[in-house]
């Protein structure tokens, strides 16, 4: 039987004339959908010319504070051909490929990619794309390395694991984009309400996504820092998403760090409980990317910028909270993520039920920002050597700038109108614990508890 057929809700009934619930017809959002788009470009170009006027953050602010954004706007109006430039940048080289085949776990860390198919996006860059629902990581895998996919959500290691040939043949991959950061937790079944103390979960059974996850590796510190050795004291269980609640309530599983909806279906169903968000282990972790294959990018370039052009607006769109109820409805159907549109709408928002008759509000619960930063890469792989996945010296940041794309990012990302910083503005912090990406070895021997492999 398949693990997605199980799900008595069926969300998609409440849709009336289109993908996400907004308009009469489907045409009237296609519609709408099209005037936001070209919105969008307008305004990224509106604001390049601005801060092209203004370098300065500071001057640029003062200056549409003093005239107003529409004065300010009109008069950029008048001394540039906004409407030639808007038509020029909206012309695209001509495509390899339209027919494209993106794989994707149904979770809400894929939000960008899945959404991008309902409301359109993918349509305006001129392709044609079939997001395709999977079983599991490791299918995943096999689907990209076999060129059954052209792209695929993926998780944040996997590429790196991929390109290193770390669990299977080595094959150069790249992260495009960051899918989310945040948005995962660490969910207790009901029976383990009197220990919210990590100390006590000797002996305890846990779930992760994948080997290569950043679920494995925040698991695996959590527990370390609180005493425990997760190789000897506790039992880790690769365990697709979507099969995670039902084992915790036949009680094979006594908790799970793993991918929202997950985490609030289970306290939806009255089965588990919160016992704390990754979002208050690292702020602003990355969980899940955009992975394609290295050789796939230089044999489709044109079709790889539409895609990237498509994703990183879908995370545009996905970075304002206000369009969170709206995304919500567009990735609850069956095809999507099949779960019920309250259930997302508590994920995406951030105000959420417990487990434990507490109501929180927590807007970072999930975010959205695509940056692959080199930093984040880098940690990851000083866990996978923590945790013996990576056996002698590492190049780091080599590895790391082989894989993630992260110059390609910012210049699409800019390209989009969406805000890039140039330096990393906000340090990694995993549990009070600074990370300094040039020093990764002095890190990783920092730590007590860790499973070396010569």
């Amino acid at each position: 039987m398949s693990i997605f057929t199980n799900d008595p809700f069926n969300p998609s009934t409440s849709f009336k004339g289109c993908a996400c619930g907004r308009h009469a017809s489907q045409s009237e959002h296609d519609a709408a959908n099209t005037i936001e788009a070209e919105a969008l470009v307008a305004r990224s170009i509106e604001g390049g010319i601005l801060t092209g006027l203004f370098p300065d953050d500071q001057r640029r602010r003062d200056f549409i504070r003093g005239v107003g954004a529409s004065t300010a706007l009109g008069a950029i109006g008048s001394l540039f051909p906004i409407g030639a430039l808007t038509a020029m940048a909206q012309e695209k080289a001509p495509l390899e490929k339209k027919d494209l085949k993106i794989g994707f776990i149904p979770i809400t860390c894929a939000t960008p990619l899945i959404m991008a198919a309902p409301l359109g996006f993918y349509e305006k860059q001129g392709l044609n794309v079939s997001v395709v629902k999977t079983a599991g990581w490791a299918l995943i895998r096999d689907k990209v390395i076999n060129k059954e996919y052209d792209a695929s959500h993926m998780l944040a290691p996997m590429p790196l694991a991929i390109s290193m040939g770390i669990g299977s043949n080595p094959l150069p991959m790249n992260v495009a984009t960051i899918q989310n950061v945040n948005g995962q937790a660490i969910t207790l079944a009901m029976k383990h309400k009197d220990k919210r103390d990590p100390k006590m979960w000797k002996g305890m059974v846990f779930a992760v996504p994948f080997e290569y996850s950043i679920h494995n590796f925040l698991l695996r510190y959590y527990v370390a820092e609180n005493g425990l050795d997760p190789d000897k004291d506790i039992q880790i269980r690769v365990t697709p998403p979507p099969e995670m609640v039902a084992n915790l309530r036949a009680g094979n599983i006594d908790g799970f760090l793993g991918p929202d909806p997950f985490n609030q279906r289970a306290v939806f169903d009255q089965v588990g409980f919160i016992h704390i968000l990754t979002k208050d282990i690292w702020d602003g972790h990355p969980c899940c990317s955009f992975g394609v294959r290295t050789e796939w990018v230089k044999e489709n370039p044109n079709t790889f910028a539409a895609l990237y052009r498509a994703v990183l607006n879908a995370a545009q769109m996905a970075m304002n909270p206000a369009n969170r109820s709206t995304i919500a409805n567009a990735i609850a159907p069956t095809a999507y993520l099949n779960q019920p549109v309250t259930v997302l709408e508590q994920v995406l928002t951030g105000k959420f039920a417990d487990g434990l008759g507490n109501v929180k509000d927590v807007p970072g619960r999930v975010d959205f920002d695509p940056v692959p930063w080199a930093a984040m890469g880098i940690w990851i792989l000083t866990q996978m050597k923590r945790w013996g996945y990576i056996k002698g010296d590492v190049k780091y940041k080599e590895i790391v700038d082989q894989v993630y794309l992260l110059t390609d990012a910012k210049k699409r990302m800019k390209e989009a109108g969406i805000p890039v910083p140039e330096k990393q503005v906000k340090k990694i912090i995993v549990m009070g614990k600074a990370f300094d990406e040039t020093k990764p070895d002095a890190y990783l021997n920092s730590f007590k508890i860790k499973k070396l492999s010569a």
